[in-house]
């Protein structure tokens, strides 16, 4: 379909239905690789939580189930962004329902662990709040540009994934531990890198402002120059 000439019988008019054409190319644009993998993820959270929960959520057989839906997600999550960025797939949707999608399946995790008492309330709590908080932050900033993912938060994205999925499964002995050591280590990385994007907005902002400021002296001027 994207093969078909803009005009047809060298006229230079539109063929028929050329608009209609271009409209059901960008509409498939929609279905394409990263985009369903998105949908998959925003899918398994309901699924995940149902797992978890099964017979009072305590049932390892239930839990291991409910580890598969969510590493499956959590698989998804890196591979639909890398296909969006590496053959050009990015949509508007994928950039509104990705964020969404990561952090339903982590906040779908945390409040479930906390719900059956496995993990601390306050954890799950600091964990969300950084998360809401930097992305309402993104949006505070976002006229004046972009805050980029850092290292940082990408390794706190893993930490905080592999905690989750540890708790979710029924772990004994040596394993419960680390688990705890896990999960302290990725609230210290939401902690650390929380602060830093705090950082980054406030000087992003402050840069914006001030080129604002210094185009609008420009314009003034140019404006008492043509009056002269």
């Amino acid at each position: 379909m994207t093969g078909v000439p803009a005009s047809a019988g060298g006229t230079g008019r539109p063929a028929p239905g050329g608009k209609l054409g271009a409209a059901a190319v960008n509409q498939a644009s929609l279905w394409n690789i990263a985009n369903i993998l998105t949908m998959v993820r925003l899918v398994l959270v309901p699924g995940f939580v149902m797992l978890m929960l099964q017979d009072g959520g305590y049932d390892p057989a239930w839990r291991a189930w409910a580890w598969a839906a969510f590493a499956v997600a959590m698989i998804t999550d890196i591979f639909d962004g890398h296909l969006a960025r590496t053959y050009n797939l990015v949509t508007d949707f994928g950039k509104i329902a990705d964020p969404i999608a990561d952090k339903a399946i982590m906040a779908a995790g945390l409040i479930c662990l906390s719900a059956l008492g496995d993990l601390p309330w306050w954890v799950t709590g600091i964990i969300l709040f950084r998360e809401l908080g930097i992305t309402l932050m993104r949006f505070w900033v976002i006229r004046h540009g972009i805050i980029p993912a850092s290292r940082g938060g990408k390794v706190k994205t893993l930490a905080q994934g592999t905690a989750v999925g540890m708790y979710v499964l029924a772990l004994t002995g040596p394993l419960a531990t680390l688990r705890f050591w896990v999960m302290a280590l990725a609230v210290v990385l939401t902690v650390v890198t929380g602060l830093d994007y705090v950082r980054q907005a406030i000087v992003l902002r402050r840069r914006g402002l001030a080129a604002e400021r210094a185009a609008a002296g420009d314009a003034a001027a140019e404006e008492a120059r043509d009056a002269r």
